[in-house]
């Protein structure tokens, strides 16, 4: 008879075998025994139950250290797909990855639209025909994870997006959920890109680490030892709410002065607006950046002076290794993080300067959708060894 104790004691080691194959594959039994400390039967018994799951599978024999030939072994990480959807204030990015994160599909659509109704039909069709390009494996498509610009609380719902038309009845992870018979997470944008980078970007190396969304508005996202810190309720990292000026301009929010009025995109282009003839785009800016436009040249200075400011006040905060910036006119223009360092620089105190890491996205635009689809991932792989 197998006591429940038995049980867990099994699952936990085919948790723990699972996760080395994930990360160190190709890997023989003997490797992994090694590695664990847990005995050969054990390994083998378990070995057999991935197998059997479809999970890993043998690849022919590995070099020989002085006995026999080992027989390696490695994830299957074609054994299902998993789809993550960034929703953000004028596009839907959706991309297919296979369990190792690796992009299968990528559509990138801009929306007309910013209704809750609308979006929802969007992301129904975009769903449909990522689905029917699939291809073919034993467990299909196994999880959706969505974010978006706003506040998602514990339960999953959104309950506040300052950018969006959202409709806060509308009960997005159910509606998908019952449609594809899928688990579906919901998750804030900021806090899926920094679960992105972590997982599959520039900060596989880091414990400890923050990452800066700043689009329309500014969003963080935060990991303290290797686990994405949410709050109480879901809502931390709302630091675009930050005040960094008690007199200042009037927020969405309803504060004063708040961080993202000063350095966001939507704050840029406001100031650039004003001796302009038409819209201005982040292409236009970049182009008459890199033309040494010298109006556009004070605004990135003033734009990169503003956001340093703030990430001063995270430093502080948090301590992290490491603080990631995801913007498109960062990434492309070295002088603007240039403008961020100096900032920064002004305000610390020496003995910080030396202890952290500052640089741009190395995931860009598909951070979030990444980090979400990574979630339904970890979620998938947990229930065969939970």
């Amino acid at each position: 008879m197998i006591t429940a104790d038995q049980m867990l004691v099994k699952k936990i080691n085919q948790k723990l075998l699972l996760n080395e194959i994930v990360a160190n594959s190709p890997i023989s039994r003997a490797k992994l025994s090694e590695t664990t400390g847990l005995n050969k039967s054990t390994v083998s018994s378990q070995i057999n139950t991935l197998i059997e799951k479809n999970l890993i599978f043998e690849i022919g024999q590995g070099q020989s250290s002085g006995g026999r030939k080992p027989v390696m072994l490695v994830f299957n990480k074609n054994a299902g797909y998993s789809l993550g959807i960034d929703i953000g204030v004028d596009y839907v990015n959706c991309i297919l990855t296979d369990l190792k994160g690796n992009i299968v599909l990528e559509k990138n659509q801009p929306l007309e639209c910013q209704t809750s109704e609308d979006i929802k039909d969007v992301l129904l069709v975009n769903i449909k025909n990522i689905i029917a390009q699939m291809p073919e494996s034993p467990y299909g498509l196994i999880g959706i994870g969505i974010c978006v610009p706003g506040l998602v609380n514990t339960e999953q719902k959104i309950i506040f997006t300052p950018n969006l038309d959202w409709n806060y009845e509308l009960d997005l992870k159910t509606i998908i959920e019952e449609e594809f018979k899928v688990p579906v997470f919901l998750e804030n944008e900021a806090n899926a890109g920094a679960y992105g980078e972590k997982e599959f970007g520039a900060a596989k190396n880091y414990e400890n680490l923050v990452y800066v969304s700043v689009q329309t508005g500014i969003g963080v996202g935060i990991i303290i030892n290797n686990d994405l810190y949410r709050g109480i309720r879901g809502f931390a990292g709302e630091m675009g709410h930050l005040t960094i000026d008690f007199n200042g301009l009037k927020c969405s929010c309803g504060n004063r002065g708040c961080w993202e009025l000063y350095a966001s995109e939507k704050a840029l282009f406001k100031s650039l607006s004003k001796n302009q003839q038409k819209m201005i785009t982040n292409q236009d800016i970049i182009h008459l950046a890199n033309q040494n436009n010298p109006d556009i040249l004070m605004a990135l200075q003033n734009f990169g002076y503003y956001l340093g400011i703030g990430l001063t006040s995270i430093l502080n905060t948090f301590n992290p290794q490491a603080v990631i910036i995801r913007n498109n006119i960062v990434e492309a223009l070295p002088m603007v993080l240039n403008s961020i360092k100096n900032s920064v620089a002004s305000r610390t105190y020496q003995q910080l300067e030396n202890n952290y890491q500052l640089f741009v996205s190395s995931l860009g635009k598909n951070a979030p959708a990444l980090g979400a689809s990574s979630i339904s991932i970890k979620n998938f792989l947990e229930m065969f060894t939970a």
